[in-house]
């Protein structure tokens, strides 16, 4: 496993929309999925997307400390299909924005497609810093940082 280098602003890949990734790649990335998380935990992040390493692909990890089961999560073509009205703020940081922390509405609760590591589908709901954590990386995958909130 290796750290790699995350981008920061104002490096132009972080605005660029990722591609969803095809089943068939899932499967050859596990060694990516492992450097993501250990990038991740040696930055002191919570989360990270596939958009901040400079991979132009929809797969984001989340932490085990924002995850309801305490293990971490790899999500690859996340997608929010439903979520609340009800928005709740709170302060976020980012690794590609250094120094800077923001007040982001964030829905509460959202529901989520998404394919795990051996390409199974996902159908699951979140809330709290879970659905907090999946909606800032999933920001990510759009070309969206918390500056532009």
């Amino acid at each position: 496993m290796s750290i790699l280098k995350i981008l920061t602003i104002p490096e132009p890949s972080l605005r660029q929309k990722s591609v969803a990734m095809k089943p068939a790649e899932i499967l050859k990335l596990k060694p990516l999925f492992l450097d993501m998380i250990e990038t991740m935990y040696n930055a002191d992040g919570v989360g990270l997307a596939a958009a901040q390493i400079g991979k132009n692909i929809r797969l984001a990890v989340i932490g085990k400390e924002g995850t309801p089961d305490k293990k971490d999560w790899i999500l690859i073509n996340p997608k929010i299909v439903k979520h609340s009205w009800k928005r709740v703020k709170d302060e976020e940081g980012c690794l590609s924005v250094p120094g800077v922390r923001k007040e982001v509405a964030r829905f509460a609760k959202i529901t989520i497609k998404a394919f795990d590591v051996k390409g199974q589908p996902l159908n699951f709901q979140a809330e709290d810093l879970f659905a907090r954590v999946i909606q800032h990386e999933i920001d990510h995958l759009d070309g969206i940082l918390i500056v532009d909130k």
